[in-house]
């Protein structure tokens, strides 16, 4: 097997395009991982990676080898996991990508309770708002909103509608009129939420009428993630537009209150999805794990 763990974390390095990333993710040093793929290297009297001090790039020799082992080494994986179920115990990796929101809301809810029962399964959840191509980086599931999910994939609902609500607290709106139009939204302290994926600001969304209008705010806060937001709203330091499950407490405490509820939209739900109906048990059971609940 010595082999095949060479492969692999050579194959890890490729990917991540970074010792210290794939180490991470493999759980070794980076010093470990560097020698393992040194020892690799030397066995075949090749140079399989060019490296310098701010990236890592495949040979020509280890592009060939990469293209070569790397759908190989996930068949492999996935037929050890097959073996490891045989002992009557589900054992395996699973890999997560959603986005935060889906993560605390439903992802981290779920698998808390069911986790004890399974303790051969590993589970790696990553929160992440940038759109994944869940293929090429390797994860066993994604979770986004419906009308998000590639159209190639298996998918299956796990969450209710999301609907989207402005917010901010009293003590905000006594210093600063409700807007009672979209166009009033200048007048205001947006808090605004960066998108990973190219830098840009989130666009607010609304619907009336059959109509959706985007909305591109303005104001003195900017975050890339949606519970400091509502921290800021909260706070006092403007609106926010947020899902309403989200800041429902706060709502319903009279710490927020929402405002243009008539143009509030209304997203498909979350669902997950995976890549391929060939699956490892302990993917299965991670699945079921994260289907809607049944209603007692």
């Amino acid at each position: 097997m010595a082999e095949f763990d060479d492969l692999a974390a050579f194959a890890a390095v490729v990917r991540a395009k970074s010792f210290t990333r794939a180490a991470a993710q493999m759980g070794v040093t980076q010093s470990a991982l560097s020698q393992t793929v040194r020892a690799l290297e030397r066995r075949l009297d090749l140079k399989l990676l060019n490296r310098t001090t701010r990236s890592v790039s495949p040979t020509d020799a280890g592009e060939r080898l990469f293209l070569t082992v790397e759908p190989r080494l996930a068949e492999i994986e996935a037929e050890l996991a097959v073996l490891g179920n045989m002992r009557g115990r589900p054992v395996g990796n699973v890999r997560i990508t959603a986005t935060e929101h889906a993560v605390r809301s439903i992802v981290w809810p779920r698998l808390l309770p069911w986790l004890p029962n399974f303790p051969e399964i590993k589970i790696e959840i990553s929160s992440d708002n940038r759109f994944v191509d869940i293929v090429a980086e390797r994860f066993d599931i994604g979770i986004r909103l419906g009308g998000d999910v590639a159209k190639n994939m298996i998918a299956l609902r796990i969450a209710p509608d999301m609907r989207m609500v402005v917010v901010g607290s009293p003590a905000y709106l006594k210093r600063n009129p409700p807007p009672q139009s979209l166009q009033e939204l200048s007048d205001h302290d947006c808090i605004g939420l960066r998108l990973p994926t190219y830098g840009g600001l989130l666009a607010w969304e609304f619907k009336n009428g059959g109509k959706i209008t985007n909305v591109h705010v303005e104001g003195r806060l900017l975050f890339n993630r949606s519970d400091l937001m509502a921290d800021a709203a909260v706070a006092g330091h403007g609106l926010a537009w947020l899902p309403e499950d989200m800041v429902q407490e706060h709502l319903a405490a009279g710490r927020l209150v929402t405002v243009l509820d008539d143009w509030g939209i209304t997203f498909p739900g979350y669902h997950l999805y995976y890549a391929s109906r060939r699956s490892s048990l302990a993917l299965s059971l991670v699945i079921d794990a994260l289907r809607i609940p049944k209603s007692r």
